[in-house]
């Protein structure tokens, strides 16, 4: 790590929420000041969700775990690839691309305390309160679990 750099840490997903995160936090925190006098080591990682809390312990045979497997990275490398096409296309070099499995809640704090990061950066998804309780919010789980600040970016909604 730079010395006297702190790190940020960016959740990552195939969202469009994920990427305006991403992309407002280069273009407020990142642009004026270009990527090497940048304040913050910038640290974006994906949770690649296990084959089996895709496929469930009930579901299709054998057969189909390489399958599921196959798709996962595939995803995780359109995701990584696009977040470090972005940083490059705004100038941001002192980035690190990362990749672990597990579920998005979990994988975020963990590297938060690994990376010791003063800043976590998630998108919102927006849901209200039954989706949010039925399928959990990240964001939320982060902002009570994780020692350091939490920002969470939320894309405006459009206005028809």
């Amino acid at each position: 790590m730079a010395a006297g750099k702190q790190v940020m840490v960016i959740g990552a997903d195939d969202s469009e929420e994920s990427h305006y995160a991403l992309e407002w936090t280069l273009d407020h925190l990142f642009k004026p000041l270009g990527g090497d006098t940048a304040p913050f080591k910038l640290i974006i990682v994906h949770a690649k969700p296990s084959v089996s809390s895709v496929v469930g312990f009930v579901g299709p045979g054998a057969e189909v775990l390489p399958i599921v497997d196959a798709d996962l990275k595939k995803m995780a490398a359109r995701v990584t690839e696009r977040a470090k096409e972005f940083c490059a296309s705004k100038s941001v070099t002192d980035v690190v691309v990362e990749v672990m499995e597990g579920d998005a809640r979990n994988v975020l704090c963990e590297a938060v305390e690994r990376h010791h990061a003063s800043i976590l950066v998630v998108g919102s998804h927006g849901y209200g309160a039954i989706k949010r309780a039925v399928l959990g919010s990240v964001s939320d789980y982060c902002a009570h679990h994780v020692h350091c600040t939490v920002m969470i970016v939320k894309k405006p909604k459009t206005k028809h």
